[in-house]
């Protein structure tokens, strides 16, 4: 593990930027960017448009880790370069800016209230090509309905049993145990969570240190004892849902909380924006969001 890296990400000011939308969520993605379903005909051709989006953004004069602490990659972003470097090194290379990885593939149907991730058979090599390619850490999600105590119990085993797994590897996990902004029983559910997650932390051994994804919550600072926690690295927020003023608005509301925005950091960029009005935006939207995590 890079002791820099480690640094960086454990006091560094700063948010996580997360560019790994996946192929459920990539054309949604690419049509709040101006590029319709009817722009391209296949898979390899949607995610070659993605990945110029991507890239556009971490080559951007604005996005650098005087701001940015990290990025989460698609798998496939990983594998491709951007400015003629392996895209994690352009990354920390280039922009001082730390690479993860998103490591789950998708979601089981709903049961008990939410949706645990699909099995990863092929976890160990995924892994071991991550840490090839001076991948840092890695981020799996999962997603949380209603308040069901069973459901959530089986959410938070699943991503703390393969957190000991990426820990193992070598590599940090972002636990990502979303809860659905528009739940009637979000509060209730952000409260069993809460529990079964100090439950899984308890368990781990000294020098084993996990980051945590969570849902903007509806009680401020309810997480605090997760960012004090000795085995925490750093407690994320997502956007959720949430525009990117409210998430910000809620977010400074969180002390020691950064944020892990995806469609809230991308908000008002477009494929039609000249270079210049692009940095422009991006740079608005990567200013509000580091305000709202220096809290």
């Amino acid at each position: 593990m890079d002791s820099d890296q480690f640094e960086k990400v454990k006091s560094g000011r700063g948010f996580m930027a997360a560019l790994d939308q996946s192929g459920g969520s990539t054309p949604k993605a690419l049509a709040l960017y101006g590029i319709p379903e009817t722009a391209y005909s296949d898979d390899d051709e949607m995610f070659d448009l993605v990945h110029q989006m991507r890239s556009r953004i971490m080559r951007s004069p604005s996005f650098n880790g005087d701001r940015v602490l990290g990025a989460i990659l698609f798998e496939g972003t990983m594998d491709r370069q951007v400015g003629g470097k392996q895209t994690a090194d352009y990354l920390w290379g280039t922009k001082n800016v730390v690479p993860f990885l998103k490591v789950d593939l998708g979601l089981e149907p709903v049961n008990n209230g939410v949706q645990v991730m699909k099995p990863v058979p092929g976890l160990a090599s995924v892994l071991e090509r991550a840490k090839s390619m001076n991948i840092f850490g890695t981020k799996m999600r999962s997603f949380i309905q209603l308040p069901d105590q069973g459901g959530v119990g089986a959410v938070v085993t699943q991503q703390f049993d393969m957190a000991r797994q990426i820990l193992a590897a070598g590599l940090v996990p972002i636990i990502e145990p979303e809860v659905d902004i528009h739940s009637p029983g979000k509060a209730e559910a952000e409260s069993l969570l809460k529990k079964a997650i100090a439950e899984q932390l308890a368990g781990l051994a000294s020098g084993q240190y996990v980051m945590l994804k969570l849902s903007l919550p509806d009680e401020d600072d309810f997480y605090s004892e997760f960012v004090a926690h000795p085995r925490v690295l750093r407690v994320l927020a997502l956007s959720g849902g949430y525009s990117r003023q409210e998430a910000n608005e809620r977010l400074a509301r969180d002390h020691g909380v950064i944020a892990s925005f995806s469609r809230a950091l991308t908000e008002g960029l477009s494929v039609g924006q000249s270079d210049a009005e692009f940095d422009a935006a991006l740079d608005e939207s990567i200013g509000s969001i580091f305000l709202a995590s220096g809290t």
